[in-house]
């Protein structure tokens, strides 16, 4: 599903290089829910949007559903992304000026036609924010906030999650509510990759690797 081979990232400034990924080989199986952990600076944020196609690496290829991600154009690359791949930030990356329900149904473009609304607002009741549609994100809690941005992610019916420290702002019980919604979408088909450092992450997953200086460990 998801194959990152010999992947290499490199960020260059006037100070010098950094090399955020060490030649990194990993295969996340279809079905399958990885965790990568890491401190912070390990590369775990790199590692997830090289794999997203959101940033291009400096050496190796990434393949997914078969596809090699950056020999695509950019143009191509954005709708295999779209319909292929939903992302969850630590910072939800809601518009504050939206209510929930058009921040769940931003993929769908400025359409806003009755199907939309009808899946977005399903996908509300299934997250548990029936009755949060016209709520601005400033009035719901973090963990309202995070299951919008993951109502939102789902919202094109992609096979793959990508979540960068999904509970990261967080507490316990809005972490764990937020998990189990991952683990629910694996439990129905899809393929989840969360990096994060959280201990809790490993009870869900069906695999944790540790990535350290660039480097799988």
């Amino acid at each position: 599903m998801i194959q990152l081979e010999n992947v290499t990232k490199i960020y260059r400034s006037r100070g010098g290089e950094v090399k955020a990924l060490d030649g990194v080989t990993l295969r996340v199986e279809e079905g399958e829910f990885l965790v990568v952990k890491g401190p912070s600076g390990s590369g775990k944020t790199t590692l997830l949007m090289i794999a997203g196609g959101m940033l291009r690496p400096t050496g190796g290829r990434v393949l997914v559903n078969g596809e090699d991600l950056y020999s695509m154009d950019e143009g191509r690359r954005a709708r295999f992304r779209a319909e292929n791949i939903g992302f969850v930030f630590q910072m939800f990356h809601l518009i504050p000026y939206l209510n929930v329900l058009e921040n769940v149904m931003l993929p769908a473009g400025a359409k806003g036609e009755k199907a939309d609304r009808e899946r977005a607002a399903e996908l509300l009741r299934r997250l548990g924010l029936e009755g949060r549609e016209s709520h601005k994100p400033s009035q719901l809690s973090a963990g309202e906030r995070q299951r919008v941005a993951l109502a939102r992610a789902l919202f094109n019916r992609p096979k793959i999650i990508l979540a960068d420290e999904p509970t990261g702002n967080l507490d316990p019980d809005s972490s764990r509510e937020v998990f189990e919604h991952l683990k629910r979408f694996q439990e129905e088909g899809g393929t989840v990759l969360v990096v994060t450092h959280s201990a809790e992450a490993d009870g869900y997953a069906d695999r944790v690797v540790q990535l350290r200086e660039g480097r799988l460990v």
